[in-house]
């Protein structure tokens, strides 16, 4: 294939440097895309410490800056979450099937550690409707809160320390990627469908019933509804007993224990990351998911030792919260001391709450997670987030919330791993009047070359893909020599729009080999443009460079149609 001279840009095809440092390059963008610790390469020893311990300890780059003009707002936003945290505390406890005053604990001491290592001024810390029946189901299913009330109540102690070294781990190591696998239309079915559990859950207390079932399906709630009824308990006062002598860790209850942590982790850190975000873009603020991990891993580890169970950043109270005006982190601190308060001299007077009020409270706010809208919206832009969204709605309500929570993971990562064996790939025409270049499908009218094929290949190419798009191309080109020949020419040239590939693995690379073996015996030449460095690096190393020949890799589809005409220009003269 010809070149163009002076009028043709040169594609780069040297090596970026050595293994280890494309290596380290790659590492970073995985674990630290927003390269968090950049500002410090250019500060002395002592300046680069403190502003690691900063970074890792947030309170202290805030906490000197704060004015009284904060404190009054804080103040306020503190007293009325407050003002919701004891409620929901008490009613969320009775969802996991634990004295009411736990409940409260939980409200009093992780948003003490959250304050210091966490980075949302938005967030309020709590427990969860959904994390509290989750742990109450599957803690529940081992041990029965009438017969073993201790243990039961130090079980949800021990999933929330080993929950917080879990949580804690995937923070400082970075890898707040695998909580990516739990989708917002993930998240949309599964609060759904907890929501409807909790909501039926609390016909408890609404008809006066004296017993339940721990199960969460739905057959088993209407059962309970329909031959069980309830009795109301005391609240006592107190500030946290400590619980550290408590989390010992027996073998027996190691698999109920495990099953507790990870998908309560997740679920636990998908809301609160979640909520964290979505309310930190109103004030065009940034929030560090991997920071917020290391921050819910240390409130859930010192909180076990004061009698907490597993608490994040609910929505309800976070919403509620940045409504007030908060404006950093210590209403937190306004919120906890209120609840020491309550806790010291107020708790007992919350033994005379009737139950339905209670339930009530609840029923209101998981009526907000049910999102109709939401759903309608997965249905009209994407019937496969529907699917998983739906997945998600009707495992929980009719099997369990674990069965409904991997059901839609699992489709999630089906859907993921369709995308990487079957990555998105198009024939090319060009724009009239333009020097665009694209889907022939989205642009019907655009002009083809009778003797030139032009596909763009998807990313990534990998050993998966690899079947899936030698079959696809060579498709492509016995129809697309089909239609030439028709009008009494042959397909001459075949370029590859390598712009939109990413990766490549060893199998890719044979594939492309055999793709020109298989064009070459037909007589058309192959030309690849914009290929990215660490594509060039390995086509160059594997030899697949020397098929083609380096004077085919062009820098845009443009180039590569000109030299294309160029060729048939030249040879037609001879």
């Amino acid at each position: 294939m010809g070149t163009l001279g002076e009028h043709r840009n040169e594609v780069n095809l040297e090596k970026r440097g050595s293994f280890f440092r494309s290596f380290r390059s790659d590492l970073k963008e995985t674990f630290l895309p927003d390269d968090p610790f950049r500002h410090l390469e250019h500060q002395s020893g002592c300046a680069a410490a403190g502003s690691l311990v900063k970074y890792f300890v947030p309170v202290l780059e805030w906490a000197p800056k704060y004015t009284l003009a904060k404190l009054q707002a804080d103040l306020l936003a503190g007293i009325t979450i407050a003002s919701l945290a004891v409620p929901q505390g008490i009613s969320y406890a009775r969802l996991a099937n634990l004295h009411p005053i736990v409940g409260l604990y939980s409200s009093f001491v992780p948003p003490l550690v959250y304050v210091v290592f966490g980075s949302s001024t938005n967030l309020a810390v709590g427990n969860t409707a959904a994390v509290s029946l989750f742990l109450g189901s599957v803690i529940g299913s081992e041990i029965s809160p009438l017969e073993s009330p201790e243990l039961y109540k130090h079980m949800f102690f021990k999933a929330a320390f080993f929950t917080g070294i879990f949580e804690a781990t995937l923070g400082i190591f970075r890898l707040g990627i695998l909580v990516e696998f739990f989708s917002r239309s993930t998240i949309t079915g599964f609060m759904g469908g907890t929501a409807t559990v909790v909501i039926m859950q609390q016909l408890k207390g609404v008809l006066g019933m004296r017993h339940f079932t721990t199960k969460t399906d739905v057959v088993s709630v209407l059962g309970s509804i329909i031959s069980h009824r309830e009795e109301v308990g005391t609240v006592n006062k107190g500030l946290n007993p400590i619980s550290i002598s408590h989390l010992k860790f027996e073998s027996k209850y190691h698999g109920v224990l495990l099953k507790a942590v990870l998908i309560s982790g997740f679920l636990a850190l998908s809301e609160g990351i979640a909520v964290g975000r979505s309310l930190a873009t109103m004030k065009n603020e940034q929030v560090d998911g991997n920071k917020e991990m290391i921050a819910f891993g240390m409130m859930n580890i010192i909180g076990s030792c004061f009698s907490c169970y597993l608490t994040t950043g609910p929505f309800s109270r976070s919403a509620v919260n940045f409504h007030a005006g908060c404006k950093t982190a210590m209403s937190n601190v306004v919120m906890s001391m209120c609840i020491m308060v309550v806790l010291l001299f107020l708790a007992p007077l919350f033994k005379y709450t009737p139950l339905v009020a209670l339930s009530a409270i609840i029923i209101v706010a998981m009526i907000g997670l049910i999102k109709f809208e939401e759903a309608h919206r997965l249905l009209e832009v994407d019937k496969f987030d529907f699917v998983i969204c739906v997945a998600a709605f009707f495992g929980v309500i009719f099997f369990s919330m674990t069965a409904g929570l991997l059901a839609s993971v699992g489709l999630s990562i089906l859907r993921a791993l369709l995308y990487v064996a079957r990555p998105t790939t198009c024939k090319l025409g060009n724009i009239k009047g333009t020097e665009a270049y694209c889907d022939v499908e989205q642009y019907p009218d655009s002009v083809l070359f009778p003797n030139i094929l032009i596909l763009k290949l998807g990313s990534p190419i990998y050993y998966a893909s690899t079947g899936y798009l030698r079959e696809r191309i060579l498709r492509w080109i016995e129809e697309e020599d089909a239609i030439a020949r028709k009008g009494e020419v042959n397909l001459q040239y075949l370029i590859l729009d390598m712009s939109g590939v990413t990766s490549i693995d060893n199998t890719g690379i044979s594939m492309l080999a055999e793709v020109h073996r298989y064009v070459d015996r037909r007589g058309i030449k192959i030309a690849l443009t914009n290929p990215r460095i660490e594509i060039t690096e390995k086509l160059k190393s594997s030899k697949y460079l020397d098929l083609i020949g380096e004077q085919a890799v062009f820098l845009s589809v443009k180039e590569a149609v000109e030299a294309c005409h160029f060729t048939e220009y030249k040879n037609e003269l001879v």
